[in-house]
């Protein structure tokens, strides 16, 4: 009970950090300029993993659509399947407007989250959500670019002996790439949504 106190804890630290920094890139970056122009000056989506029909994608596969990312490991008890269900509400509720947002699953588990496995998991959840994996390297470097934070923790009752410590939110890029919100874990679908649409 400490230990996941002790996460969830560091977890809304961790995503505080990922809020100022992109508030520093903000400001240094873009002179107090209000929009998307001067949000994808904090930082792009940058990637080349493989997904869970074994297809290496890259940003560039989904240039022209809205990007929400999440990074999370099929084996999160909570958060991740939370998040992804209520991903999945927004899907269903975009209706005909859903071909323009693509959401995306990234793991931060290569050790267990293999294309086979994501194979598995990513239909659990439909919407058209796109799970991504690649060797510890690869997903490394992808963490770098984002950024997020991610660390295994031994834990023995969990499945092979440990669980992942892990950014939480919810991550928006625009049709570029370009970093345009972020939402902390617990935002209702229908918060997601309303910000979405009136993006779109």
């Amino acid at each position: 009970m400490r230990l996941s106190i002790f996460r969830r804890v560091l977890w809304v630290l961790v995503g505080a950090a990922l809020l100022t920094f992109v508030a520093l890139q903000w400001v240094t970056s873009g002179q107090g300029e209000k929009g998307e122009e001067a949000a994808e000056t904090a930082f792009r989506a940058a990637f080349e993993l493989t997904d869970h029909q074994g297809i290496v994608r890259t940003e560039k596969d989904y240039q022209g659509r809205w990007m929400l990312v999440f990074f999370g490991f099929a084996n999160c008890p909570d958060i991740c399947p939370t998040t992804l269900a209520e991903v999945a509400a927004v899907m269903k509720s975009l209706g005909d407007q859903s071909s323009h947002v693509q959401p995306i699953f990234i793991s931060i588990d290569p050790e267990r989250d293999t294309p086979e496995a994501l194979a598995e998991f990513m239909p659990l959840f439909g919407a058209g959500i796109v799970g991504l994996t690649g060797t510890p390297d690869q997903i490394a470097s992808t963490a770098e670019t984002f950024p997020i934070f991610y660390e295994k923790i031994e834990e023995a009752s969990a499945p092979d002996g440990y669980m992942m410590s892990h950014t939480s939110h919810l991550l928006l890029f625009d049709p570029q790439a370009g970093f345009a919100d972020s939402w902390p874990y617990g935002t209702a679908a229908e918060e997601i949504l309303a910000d979405l649409k009136a993006r779109l």
